[in-house]
């Protein structure tokens, strides 16, 4: 009983002197940095130098190849029978001279009357070449770490203006390729399976106008690990809804207008009482105790998902500001070259990405290539000068085409 009482006593004192500690309020967190961190996050990379060329906006856009990674619904509406497309792009070139990013998609049209479409795709992050160390700053071998997912798809009109689609990923990252931590813990490349689910539709509004909306949950999958399985992070599961305008302005002249809206579906980082000694104050059970949102690190992934609409430590406030705008507009010349530009914005205390995007294409005959140029807003960004290349190949042209070469 006595140690009880103890134990007790202990309790209210220590919450006694925790809320002497804090004197924080929600507003006072509004204006706090609170970026939500996940493993993984080369999934959420922009492939195409077609949406990079329109701020990252493509869930409602005229799909193509790169749509898997978009909206894999809206690949029913492609109006070619198959086709490729391979991205390629230097990374955080301001920081390091070799990252590379690169992404091969493809699909084929299936089914009665083509209104269905399967579709895959490889993306594959190189790291450069890493030199691990061990903890007294001795050099322990060098690496090439990297990470690398594969996709496949199926999408299906349901109606004239309206079709679904779904797809699944495996994940595999490779960050420390066999190296070891401290006591010699051998570290081991992170695995784990998602999913996507897509919805589109298309109408047209007049003889020359076409609208359509998309939303897309995208990598809806387990924790990833690299250690053990205690020590698990969320992946990048991400909402994305947009629309679009498609406008013929005559003969040869085209205008298209996007826009998306995107937030991660990851729970928030929340805000922990602090002790005397400024360090987070712990419970009797050994857990941080929260003083503001909640505390969501070892819930179900789609527990978590659920919580992240409504788990800023901020309120609120907070939560619209985990909301990313990405807007874009594509002009196109008789259907051969397109001029694009782009704008993309993120709550400063979210991450701070604010850039402006330009692109152009072309089209001729069987074969389409793509560039996108970034420009952030402030100087010495990593994101700076990013360019990114696209290069389309329509094997439904190339067929006809062979075939009228035929004697």
């Amino acid at each position: 009983m006595l140690k009880k009482n103890l134990a007790i006593i202990a309790g209210l004192i220590l919450a006694s002197n925790v809320q002497s500690q804090n004197t924080l309020s929600k507003d006072d967190l509004v204006g706090q940095r609170n970026v939500i961190t996940t493993a993984v996050p080369f999934l959420t990379i922009t492939p195409d130098s077609r949406s990079a060329g329109m701020g990252d906006a493509g869930v409602a856009r005229d799909p193509d190849a790169n749509s898997i990674h978009w909206n894999i619904a809206s690949m029913a509406f492609i109006d070619k029978k198959a086709g490729l497309s391979l991205n390629a792009a230097p990374w955080l070139r301001q920081l390091v001279p070799d990252v590379w990013f690169y992404h091969l998609a493809g699909y084929s049209k299936v089914g009665r009357g083509d209104k269905s479409a399967i579709a895959a795709s490889i993306r594959y992050f190189s790291l450069g070449e890493i030199q691990f160390t061990d903890d007294f700053g001795n050099p322990n071998g060098n690496a090439n770490p990297y990470e690398l997912a594969v996709d496949l798809g199926y999408s299906t009109q349901l109606s004239e203006n309206l079709s679904v689609g779904i797809a699944m990923r495996f994940i595999n990252s490779c960050l420390t390729c066999g190296s070891t931590g401290t006591a010699g813990n051998a570290f081991k490349p992170g695995r784990a399976a998602a999913g996507d689910i897509g919805v589109y539709y298309k109408k047209p509004l007049k003889p020359r106008v076409d609208w359509a909306f998309g939303a897309a949950i995208t990598n809806i999958g387990n924790k990833i690990t690299y250690s053990t399985e205690q020590e698990r992070d969320f992946i990048p599961a991400n909402l994305r809804i947009g629309t679009s305008f498609n406008t013929k302005l005559d003969e040869h002249n085209e205008l298209n207008i996007n826009l998306d809206i995107n937030k991660l579906l990851v729970p928030t980082y929340p805000v922990y009482y602090k002790a005397s000694d400024g360090t987070d104050s712990i419970d009797q059970s050994g857990n941080k105790v929260v003083q503001y949102g909640k505390d969501s690190k070892d819930v179900p992934v789609i527990t978590g998902m659920f919580r992240s609409f409504g788990d800023a430590p901020g309120g609120f406030k907070e939560e619209l500001k985990e909301y990313n705008i990405a807007a874009g507009l594509e002009y196109w010349y008789d259907k051969q070259f397109a001029v694009r530009a782009g704008y993309f914005n993120e709550a400063n205390t979210k991450g701070g990405r604010k850039y402006v995007t330009f692109g152009i294409g072309l089209r001729y005959k069987v074969f389409g290539i793509d560039a996108a140029y970034l420009q952030p807003f402030t100087q010495r960004h990593p994101l700076q000068n990013t360019i990114r290349f696209s290069l389309l190949f329509d094997i439904d042209a190339f067929k006809k085409q062979s075939e009228q070469s035929k004697p």
